[in-house]
């Protein structure tokens, strides 16, 4: 069974993730929709520490999307550019941090590291 994207934002989320630059700072809301009702998830990205709390205040990016277009990108099913493009998400304001949502969220469960998947071919191990 598959984490859902606000267990996910509550339970993993938060602290550190070095996986972003350095550089990236700023501050994402994302709005779950749910019928009539919406989730708000507040996070503030700062030298690789991230902060998540539930609020509805601006921020530097506002990303919209049904809660289940968020459980597809929790699972790695989704990435949230291809999401944009497709019209699944909507995103206003700075879009430089939509790219780093996908740092923060998994990736596919069969996906490698690119230094793993070069390093295996290097051996002569099967791709």
């Amino acid at each position: 069974m598959s984490v859902s994207a606000a267990e996910y934002l509550d339970r993993e989320v938060a602290g550190r993730h070095p996986d972003l630059p350095e550089t990236t700072a700023g501050t994402m809301r994302l709005d779950l929709g749910d019928g009539a009702r919406t989730e708000h998830w507040y996070l503030t990205i700062d030298h690789q520490e991230v902060r998540v709390t539930r609020l509805a205040d601006e921020a530097d990016l506002v990303v919209r999307a049904d809660r289940e277009v968020f459980d597809r990108i929790t699972a790695g099913r989704l990435n949230p550019a291809a999401a944009l493009l497709r019209n699944d998400l909507t995103a206003q304001g700075d879009l430089r941090l939509l790219l780093s949502l996908r740092r923060l969220f998994p990736g596919p469960p069969d996906a490698r590291h690119p230094r793993e998947a070069a390093g295996a071919g290097s051996r002569g191990e099967a791709r």
